[in-house]
């Protein structure tokens, strides 16, 4: 049961590769890998865009340790494997599916509003499942809490 648990983890986590692809524009890369190969597959992909409607959506959830520490529970659990411990989209599992999975580090990410990474969250593409099912719709905010602070750090 328990490997069970750990490959449908691992699943969906390697599914999360496009959650959070985001719009490529001309800007310089503002992270840690911007010289190398290494995320050049993603780069080089077309945008996953949320449709405009989801801007709209605010996060119900202020921002709270409370909620910043649940949220990492979340990351941990659903997450970690493809966008890594500090989530630069260089987890073990990010590119065995073809496609990295995005920096949350990155201005294209952090530029997106709540409402667009919940939607991607929430509905999923490609690789990534959604997470509609999954977790509740406050676990799913709670997960964009997390990701605004962890995108915040170098």
């Amino acid at each position: 049961m328990k490997k069970y648990k750990f490959y449908t983890l691992l699943l969906l986590c390697a599914s999360g590769v496009i959650l959070f692809s985001s719009s490529i524009n001309d800007q310089p890369f503002s992270y840690q890998y911007a010289d190398s190969k290494f995320l050049q597959d993603t780069i080089n992909k077309d945008a996953w865009l949320a449709p405009a409607s989801a801007d709209s959506l605010k996060n119900p959830l202020a921002v709270s340790q409370e909620y910043i520490s649940k949220g990492e529970e979340l990351y941990n659990m659903y997450c970690f494997s493809c966008h890594g411990d500090t989530g630069y989209g260089d987890g073990p599992a990010g590119g065995s599916m073809g496609i990295r999975p995005a920096n949350f580090h990155d201005q294209r990410v952090i530029k997106q509003k709540d409402g667009a990474l919940f939607w991607k969250l929430t509905n999923g593409k490609g690789n990534m499942p959604p997470f509609k099912e999954a977790l509740t719709e406050e676990q799913r905010w709670q997960l964009i809490v997390f990701l605004r602070e962890l995108g915040k750090t170098e």
